[in-house]
């Protein structure tokens, strides 16, 4: 017999007390190791549930969770973070437990770095970058080359290796309960890699010093920055659940504007992009953010791969890519949509297919504020499809795709060429998403 709804609401809640019964079956975010002392899941050797999205399929996502004690690391610092991952082409199964917040901009000793730091000795300044790339002196029909943008670019180059951390296959990488525990200013870059899960953590202020200003990006020219807080490209088997992405405490109301642009320093939260394949996005918080999640890097990437399921996030304050959709396979369910106004983040739209991506978005529901427009909450490029089912506009069943077809030219097609099947934990309904998400979604939820 089901347990009555509000004790599965309290098991939610508390994510870590869950009986073996329940593991096998796999309730809550994955199946894990349990300790019989105290009755909890290890969180550091837990792994993706059987039929948990796209990164179940196949061999499954498992992380770190085979690694022994000479590969498991407990960091504070980025020093520590560096030495644990270790070489990005090492398979060895690892887990790193993170506890507290690292500052990427810091030192090996911990000294804490500015952008002028990463500056000093190239060149680079911006008052003189400005000066050289005007675009009523250098015009707006080539990018910006000489010796300040090669000053620019070195400048980028040494905060780069700074503040990349790149992970390694057969790795866990998980948050330590009640440590707040995260990454501030840096980038995990998970590349050409297989079976990597990132959990519990707070991704927040991934800042570019060092813009790059093109003036051929469209009408009107745009800056362009460099990191996203976790990027994957080229990788598989990816399992991130339970992490929160913001902008704070920058948010890009304070950011000025050059040549009549923002002066943008911040790019993606988590893009999944070069081909990557076979991941589930589950359970994580978006704040306060412009182009959130690129599923799909061009419009030419090749078909058969970005095979990606994103169920029970929480988008709020986002203006758009949440996500944008190219060529892949992809499953948004169980989502919670926010689209009023937030610390000056206003939505552009919510969901885009283009470049004939396959769609399937069901059971999500969407916050609306009165004189919001329905027709806004999904675009695309007259290429791509969305079908969807069930979704929830104020608590109201509304079709979302008909409304935004029925104001577009460029019109979603409605039908896929596919139908989910991992698709564990799919509620048919989205009525009780608001309520639920807000203390089962983000990092700091699992105890």
């Amino acid at each position: 017999m089901a347990a009555p709804s509000h004790r599965r609401s309290l098991r939610s809640r508390r994510a870590l007390v869950v009986t073996a019964a329940a593991v096998a079956a796999g309730v809550g975010a994955g199946v894990g190791v349990m300790n019989a002392s105290a009755g909890t899941v290890d969180l550091y050797h837990q792994t993706l549930a059987a039929k948990d999205g796209w990164a179940s399929s196949g061999t499954g996502t498992t992380g770190g969770a085979k690694a022994d004690a000479a590969h498991t690391f407990t960091v504070s610092t980025r020093a520590q973070l560096v030495k644990a991952l270790g070489s990005a082409t090492d398979t060895t199964p690892r887990i790193i437990k993170v506890k507290g917040t690292i500052d990427a901009n810091t030192d090996d000793a911990g000294k804490k770095l500015t952008c002028a730091d990463y500056a000093a000795g190239t060149g680079y300044a911006l008052s003189s970058y400005l000066k050289a790339y005007d675009p009523a002196v250098y015009g707006r029909s080539k990018l910006p080359s000489g010796a300040q943008e090669k000053a620019r670019a070195a400048a980028q180059t040494r905060q780069a290796k700074n503040i990349v951390f790149k992970v390694p296959a057969n790795t866990s990488l998980v948050g330590v309960p009640g440590t707040a525990a995260g990454i501030t200013g840096g980038m995990l870059q998970i590349q050409n890699v297989d079976n990597v899960i990132v959990r519990n953590l707070n991704f927040s202020a991934t800042e570019d010093c060092f813009p790059q200003w093109d003036p051929t990006d469209g009408d009107d020219g745009n800056w362009n920055s460099n990191y996203d807080a976790v990027t994957l490209r080229g990788a598989t088997h990816v399992w991130a659940d339970h992490n929160t992405f913001t902008d704070a405490p920058h948010l890009d109301s304070a950011n000025p504007k050059y040549y009549g642009r923002e002066y943008q320093i911040h790019d993606g939260s988590l893009d999944i992009t070069k081909s990557s394949d076979l991941v589930t996005v589950s359970r994580n918080r978006f704040t306060d953010h412009d182009k959130t999640m690129l599923i799909g890097s061009s419009d030419s990437e090749p078909a058969g791969k970005l095979r990606v399921s994103l169920h029970h996030n929480v988008w709020k304050g986002i203006v758009q890519r949440a996500p944008l959709t190219r060529v892949g396979q992809v499953h948004i369910y169980n989502n919670y949509y926010d689209v009023t106004t937030l610390d000056g983040y206003a939505t552009q739209y919510s969901i885009n297919s283009r470049a004939k991506a396959q769609v399937v978005a069901e059971a999500n529901y969407w916050t609306v504020p009165a004189g919001g427009k329905v027709a806004k909450l999904l675009s695309g490029d007259g290429t791509g499809a969305v079908k969807g089912t069930g979704n929830l506009v104020n608590g109201t069943v509304t079709d979302v795709v008909a409304a935004y077809n029925a104001a577009s030219s460029k019109k979603l097609k409605t039908t896929v060429n596919w139908t989910p099947t991992l698709t564990a934990g799919l509620e048919t309904s989205a009525k009780n998403l608001p309520a639920t998400l807000a203390t089962t979604a983000g990092a700091g939820v699992l105890k």
